[in-house]
């Protein structure tokens, strides 16, 4: 199967603290794949990494079999990214930031379209800063969404979004990939990683401290469920015994 992503030996440090730590992995074509850790692991920071948002110490990752410093404009057409926070102009109304978004690309998704898809009728002329969290964390999977990625990152994806709306997007997410799109995904919700993801990657302090399919996971931790396995990898339970 064809390789989408490709990290090696990724490192990042602030002074002394090692942010992350010779990170490798390899996303094939058409999966989703879920990079987990509590907060302050590491994830963000990969991905900020990957992306050359932030500029790695070590390591390099392509991306599409790309360079991502020397073919940015190119691989600009081909990925698309959720970050968990987003900064919008104060006063932008969603159909402003999607015609915005849309005008950067050469073949852009409809984004009317999208907007019935992700709940969000009647919210055109509304200021992004007036909808409720769920809704702006609906937009921000839109935008993502606007290039026609062929690989999107997701980082928290269905934050403060309630049960119904989190299954939707789930729902959609699964008919994403059925059509080919590649997902890089991170999240804290078990039951969502379970749902979506084919490989998982557990970081802890930056560190890889465990990779595979969920099965093999759970497996190698000896536990009865993926919930119990993260925390067993990432450390949350023996932590919050101790506290």
């Amino acid at each position: 199967m064809e390789s989408v992503l490709t990290v090696n030996g990724l490192s990042k440090k602030y002074g002394d603290f090692v942010a992350v730590d010779n990170l490798s992995f390899e996303v094939k074509k058409g999966e989703i794949f879920g990079l987990l850790g509590h907060n302050g692991a590491g994830k963000s920071t990969s991905i900020e990494c990957i992306l050359g948002v932030k500029s790695a110490d070590s390591g390099d990752s392509r991306i599409l079999g790309m360079n991502l410093l020397k073919e940015r404009k190119k691989l600009f057409e081909k990925v698309g990214v959720q970050f968990q926070e987003n900064n919008y102009q104060t006063k932008i109304k969603v159909n402003e930031i999607c015609k915005v978004t849309s005008s950067l690309y050469k073949n852009p998704a409809d984004w009317q379209k999208l907007i019935v898809k992700f709940g969000l009728s009647g919210k055109e002329k509304s200021g992004v800063y007036d909808l409720s969290g769920g809704e702006r964390q609906r937009l921000s999977v839109l935008l993502a969404l606007i290039p026609n990625p062929e690989l999107v990152f997701l980082d928290e994806l269905t934050t403060g979004l309630d049960a119904k709306a989190r299954r939707d997007m789930w729902k959609y997410l699964k008919m994403l990939k059925d059509n080919g799109l590649t997902i890089v995904l991170t999240s804290h919700y078990m039951d969502e990683v379970e749902t979506l993801c084919d490989r998982i990657h557990i970081l802890k302090k930056g560190k890889t401290v465990a990779e595979g399919s969920i099965a093999n996971i759970i497996s190698s931790a000896s536990c009865n469920n993926l919930e119990e396995a993260y925390l067993y990898y990432s450390g949350e339970e023996i932590e919050n015994e101790s506290v």
